[in-house]
């Protein structure tokens, strides 16, 4: 689920490499699916489903043993998760590989994380094989900041904390190596990119790539929501996650994980890679 997605749409390439066999569901199956052709061999199969629908959930996974569950973060996480899995259960299939958030904790003060301990206890309890991915922030969401980049600025509210990245595709791998490795199934990783960096970092290294200053503007919380509220437009909820993150980082440092290469031996992709990649995203 959610072959349309950042993390989705990394494992069914990482599949499609190794030559699974495959099932893409999607809300929008008349749509294109990123980078996916009729060539591909064994090709994709495309089909509905919906979790708030859950006759096109039962259509979807009939004969399918394996699910890969990424539902995008809302007040509604919980409550369609569940019922992803309660149905996957019923209609047979085996083994769920999650993506959860690293402090999916019952009384973690980020409300999204939250909601993830409970998914994961519900999972837990279901009786299927379970793996559960927990990486931290994406590097692909970085991309969201190119209009604050492009006036110079990168807004925050967690200081000097440091931040875990980890690219998509990493966690696309990650992903694979779950569903075709029975080493790896049944596991919790939490999944990070080789280095935490910084606000005021990235804005450093954004100056250096782009050739224009980029400085961070530390914000309080109360700031930060009220300007990601009333002038990025987005959902109250979702500035709630932004500040509530943040700060997290304050009272809890991140640090790197070897998840990456204990699983698949190499090395994850870094940051400055990313940046350098995406260029083009962050020049005036």
């Amino acid at each position: 689920m959610g072959a349309t997605g950042a993390t989705g749409n990394a494992l069914l390439h990482s599949l499609l490499t190794l030559g699974t066999p495959v099932r893409a569901l999607t809300r929008t199956p008349h749509r294109p699916i990123p980078g996916i052709t009729g060539a591909h061999q064994p090709p994709v199969e495309v089909q509905y489903a919906d979790a708030t629908d859950p006759h096109s959930l039962r259509a979807a996974f009939k004969g399918a043993r394996q699910l890969f569950l990424a539902l995008a973060n809302s007040p509604a996480q919980v409550e369609l998760e569940t019922r992803v899995i309660d149905i996957a259960a019923h209609t047979g299939i085996g083994h769920i590989v999650k993506i959860s958030a690293p402090a999916a904790e019952p009384d973690s003060p980020v409300a999204i994380s939250r909601g993830h301990h409970a998914v994961e206890e519900h999972l837990r309890a279901s009786g299927l094989t379970h793996t559960i991915l927990r990486p931290y922030a994406f590097m692909q969401n970085l991309l969201r900041l190119a209009p604050t980049v492009a006036q110079g600025i990168i807004l925050g509210t967690a200081g000097g904390a440091p931040f875990n990245h980890i690219d998509c595709r990493d966690i696309g791998d990650i992903a694979a190596a779950a569903l075709t490795r029975p080493d790896i199934a049944g596991g919790t990783y939490t999944v990070t990119g080789p280095e935490a960096v910084s606000y005021p970092e990235l804005a450093s290294r954004l100056t250096t790539l782009t050739g224009n200053e980029i400085r961070y503007v530390n914000l309080t919380p109360d700031e930060l929501r009220n300007n990601l509220i009333h002038k990025a437009h987005i959902p109250t909820w979702l500035a709630d996650h932004v500040t509530e993150i943040q700060q997290l980082a304050i009272t809890r440092p991140e640090t790197p994980t070897t998840t990456v290469i204990d699983i698949l031996g190499r090395p994850p992709r870094t940051l400055d890679a990313f940046l350098h990649e995406h260029h083009a995203h962050f020049c005036r």
